[in-house]
């Protein structure tokens, strides 16, 4: 299989989720709030899908496996990108009026959802190989704003549910994969040093 064609199926894929939520909203059978939790989860659990990909294979080393997952991470990134965009037209649709919106603006669990989704915008709007190559080591940069954007996602969780043992159980895996990588790269440190 050509890559486009993989390509194509990996975004069919990463669709399908949208269309399960967006299918029975305008059917009638479910409302938009309904379906915030669902399209919140599935941008959280791909940006950390997106996040794993480079410690892992850090780790563990870059077999076939890994690089396979490298070379789709962007996409996955994009994804969570239009799931947080997503997100963000059920809870428009939810609260109905930009005023009803305003009037939640001030609190924490409304405005880190808000502060994660534009923390998303930049790298999700540079992620296109024209971008990697023009902006050089400054891409990088402006690619980690999606750790900060992934934490406040975390935090938005947390505070519109009131409890934090969720938001840790999807953050847990990256945890682990920090943690490998570290030691990875102290293990490494000191056999240089031997």
């Amino acid at each position: 299989m050509n890559r486009t064609a993989a390509k194509a199926i990996l975004w069919i894929l990463l669709a399908v989720p949208a269309a399960l939520m967006l299918a029975p909203v305008f059917k009638g059978d479910a409302l938009a709030m309904d379906m915030l939790h669902p399209s919140g989860e599935t941008s959280i659990r791909l940006m950390i899908l997106a996040l794993l990909a480079g410690p892992l294979s850090e780790y563990f080393g870059r077999n076939r496996f890994f690089r396979a997952w490298l070379a789709v991470r962007r996409n996955l990134g994009v994804a969570a990108f239009a799931y947080a965009l997503l997100h963000m037209l059920f809870y428009m649709a939810d609260m109905g009026t930009i005023g009803a919106m305003m009037g939640e603006l001030g609190l924490p669990g409304i405005w880190t959802g808000w502060l994660s989704l534009l923390l998303m915008v930049p790298p999700a709007a540079i992620s296109f190989n024209y971008a990697m190559r023009r902006l050089g080591k400054s891409w990088k940069k402006l690619q980690r704003l999606v750790y900060l954007a992934l934490l406040i996602g975390l935090a938005h969780w947390i505070l519109l549910n009131w409890t934090w043992q969720p938001a840790a159980a999807h953050l847990a895996p990256l945890v682990v994969a920090w943690t490998l990588r570290a030691m990875g790269r102290r293990r490494q440190r000191h056999q240089g040093l031997a």
